[in-house]
């Protein structure tokens, strides 16, 4: 994930293809503002005077972190071998003991800090919540009694199915706190996706809401809960919150249960118990373009170790700040940077239901400018999209001036998006941290400690203290710097996960197989001499045109620089001659048809893709060169993407291929596919 967490690399190697190229490199640079520099949280003092030893950082980090049993030791490795099944394992700071909701919670509480904001909670229809610490204390203890009244205990595993509210963060809270292990599930997702991962996990309890928000209108989801579960005995309980008052809820008696009837009147305070440091905290599922999604499993110390120190360096936390990520609580983003990292360090989080743009598209400027969030992490999908229809940025009217740190995670941020995001969103002054990490890393391995490293636009940054990347040829041989290869991890490291869930063949096959000792992320990328990191997007959305390698995020990040893209996606899509030919999906900055339209106009598509086609070939020949040109260009109303804004590139190979669609489950929006085939196929 060039500033994403990325899904995970196919589970086999097949054939070795060639390195990705190297990078068309933005030669602009910003420097860190002194004063930023000066009151950062880490200096460039500070950095150089971190332990060298990857363990000894890594253990003194861990001191951060209220344990209420110290480790025997910090970190052991038993490397992948064919005759150890159970290979490769790892532990960090084995027989240590804590709890992931006293980190996140009650030290805030015990310290004097239980007045200070937790939480503000936006709500689509304009309502609004402020949970302190206490509160949020007293919450999660009566949500952890009323899953152990349901029989929930230590170890088993517990789906949340929710939009983003505060009964969320408690739910997961309140899992974590008896030891049980949750894995969240976006709320948009239907009955055949969180089916999967409701029978995979064998979930005891299911947590889901009567219905949902969306775009104003209340759409009830119970009855998808009800065709996901029917038929799996080990589903004991449905928990039920009620967020739209659904009038007609379907209800299987002794199984559903009330979410307030269960939480409400339970007792106030919970004795949470001391666990393991390697006992499992949750089970995330990858978003499945490359086959079965899977279901990623991370442990309680190391991964709350990584998630807190990294909060709190990458994103200069700061006793005072307003902090907002953007991302679904469903996602591996907000796991570590909404929920557990924040948390820890006692930040005032911002979580907001519902989309962006309703009810106005400038919803996102007047929740910054009315709660006075200073610092702003967000996915690159929304920034293009925001780059797209304001220009010049948000309306003069909203003052966004609090803004002194942005992020960007999710998909390859464009250099010009990431100029705009600089000058009209943090006004010039707000360095902007990148992040590359993925769903396995658990934590962020390559970004900027905005106190010391300057921005560069397209380049997610250096390997963070305590981490090695390594960029690699096919052979396994370092690439030289500013040559394409394919990114690993070098050394293991604390929020690492530690298996896939119920199948640790995949895990070994999957990260540990291609490279020897080295963590194979599943990306290609150009190192600098410096350091520097620039993604090239997944190796198996590498294009081969006559023998030359193209890059698609390269591709995409020359297209959005033309005035009339808001959005790309490239794919290579097979071609008699020349092996493969390069194929843009674009979505214009102005649609052909009018707002509103409700049916799709296939004619105005393919009209104005016609009248586009020629100029947008020339201009990517002209930047990158002839070979990059695009044989194909249609513009779409919008791009299939995960619910973490990541484009699933093959399912565009798909449909101009026209092969059979593979897994579609982790889709934000299912019907997008089909409006693109219409357009391409007629």
């Amino acid at each position: 994930m060039s500033s994403r967490a990325a899904s995970a690399p196919a589970d086999r190697p097949t054939a070795e293809p060639a390195a990705p190229p190297a990078s068309v490199h933005d030669a602009r640079r910003y420097p860190v503002p002194p004063a930023f520099a000066a009151r950062a949280n880490v200096t460039a003092a500070d950095l150089a005077a971190l332990p060298a030893d990857a363990q000894a950082f890594w253990e003194q980090q861990a001191h951060r972190l209220p344990w209420s049993r110290l480790w025997a030791s910090v970190h052991e490795w038993v490397p992948p071998s064919d005759d150890d099944p159970a290979s490769p394992r790892a532990t960090w700071f084995a027989g240590g003991a804590l709890n992931a909701s006293v980190v996140c919670v009650d030290q805030h509480v015990a310290a004097g800090r239980g007045d200070r904001v937790a939480l503000h909670f936006e709500g689509e229809r304009g309502d609004r919540e402020t949970v302190t610490y206490a509160e949020l204390q007293r919450r999660v203890a009566q949500a952890a009694h009323a899953l152990e009244s349901l029989g929930v205990t230590a170890g088993d595993r517990v789906v949340i199915y929710l939009p983003v509210l505060v009964e969320t963060v408690v739910a997961a809270l309140a899992v974590a706190r008896i030891g049980a292990v949750h894995s969240l599930v976006f709320g948009g997702f239907s009955a055949e996706a969180l089916r999967f991962r409701v029978a995979d996990t064998g979930a005891r309890v299911v947590i889901a809401s009567d219905g949902q928000f969306r775009r104003g209108a209340a759409v009830g989801v119970k009855r998808i809960v009800d065709e996901a579960v029917a038929g799996l005995d080990h589903v004991e309980h449905v928990l039920v919150v009620r967020r739209t008052g659904e009038a007609d809820v379907p209800w299987t008696p002794g199984r559903d249960v009330w979410w307030h009837e269960a939480v409400d009147a339970q007792p106030e305070q919970h004795a949470a118990p001391e666990l393991d440091a390697e006992h499992p905290l949750f089970i995330t599922y990858t978003s499945g373009t490359t086959g079965r999604p899977k279901g990623v499993v991370h442990t309680t110390g190391g991964y709350l170790v990584q998630a807190s120190w990294s909060h709190w360096a990458a994103f200069d936390a700061k006793p005072d700040d307003v902090y907002w990520c953007t991302a679904d609580l469903a996602w591996v983003t907000a796991h570590t940077y909404v929920l557990y990292g924040p948390l820890s360090n006692g930040a005032s989080i911002v979580i907001a239901e519902g989309s962006p743009d309703h009810p106005a598209p400038t919803r996102h400027a007047e929740i910054i400018e009315r709660l006075g969030v200073t610092v702003y992490y967000t996915a690159p999908t929304l920034i293009r999209t925001f780059m797209a229809r304001f220009p010049e940025g948000f309306p003069a009217s909203f003052d966004l001036s609090s803004i002194r740190l942005l992020g960007t995670v999710g998909e390859a941020i464009n250099p010009e998006a990431w100029v705009w995001f600089h000058a009209r969103i943090g006004g010039g002054r707000a360095p902007i941290v990148d992040t590359w990490w993925q769903s396995e890393s658990g934590a962020a391995i390559v970004a900027t400690l905005p106190g010391v490293h300057e921005g560069v636009p397209g380049a997610a940054g250096v390997a963070l203290p305590g981490l090695r990347v390594r960029v690699l040829d096919e052979a396994g041989a370092d690439v030289a710097p500013g040559e394409g290869g394919y990114i690993t991890i070098e050394g293991r490291w604390p929020a690492m996960s530690r298996t896939v869930w119920g199948d640790h063949d995949r895990y070994r096959a999957a990260y540990w197989s291609r490279f020897p000792g080295l963590f194979f992320a599943g990306d290609g990328a150009t190192i600098d001499e410096r350091g520097y990191v620039r993604l090239q997007g997944r190796v198996d959305d590498v294009i081969n045109v006559s023998g030359h390698r193209l890059s698609t995020i390269e591709i995409e990040s020359t297209l959005v620089a033309h005035p009339l893209v808001a959005e790309a996606g490239v794919v290579g899509v097979a071609d008699a001659v020349t092996g493969q030919a390069v194929a843009a999906f674009v979505v214009p900055v102005s649609a052909p048809v009018a707002a509103g339209a409700e049916e799709l106009d296939v004619a105005a598509w393919r009209a104005a893709a016609a009248d586009a086609r020629a100029e947008l070939a020339a201009h990517v020949a002209r930047v990158i060169g002839p070979v990059a040109k695009p044989r194909h260009v249609l513009l779409v109303p919008d791009l299939p993407k995960t619910r973490s804004g990541k484009i699933m590139r093959r399912l565009l190979a798909d449909v101009l291929d026209g092969r059979e669609l593979g897994d579609t489950t982790s889709l934000q929006d299912e019907s997008v596919v089909p409006a693109i085939a219409t357009i391409a196929r007629g």
